[in-house]
């Protein structure tokens, strides 16, 4: 199978960051599951928390007309923040179904 590796970035932000995240802070996920963050940069735990369920998803190629293949902005669910974040597909991988769990 064929997936997208991704990249969330924060794009946004309208209040003050609570966390101390910054427009440009990201996190990978690489091979369908493999999370990195650059070193000593942290990332929100409940921001990363809000954005993970659309991630399976951004994974695939989905049909044009579906929302998840043209929406790619998520929220932090701290409403002070107003912190929003972009997913965004960085390239592919192709794994064996039989080498997953």
């Amino acid at each position: 199978m064929t997936l997208f590796n991704l990249r969330v970035e924060v794009c946004e932000i309208k209040g003050r960051s609570v966390c101390g995240m910054k427009i440009g802070d990201y996190f990978e996920v690489r091979n369908s599951d493999q999370l990195s963050l650059p070193p000593g940069q942290p990332f929100c735990y409940w921001a990363m928390q809000s954005v993970m369920p659309l991630l399976p998803a951004k994974m695939r190629q989905l049909p044009p007309g579906d929302w998840l293949e043209q929406d790619s902005v998520a929220c932090c669910p701290d409403p002070e923040e107003g912190l929003s974040m972009k997913i965004t597909r960085t390239g592919t991988v192709t794994l064996k179904t039989g080498d997953l769990t």
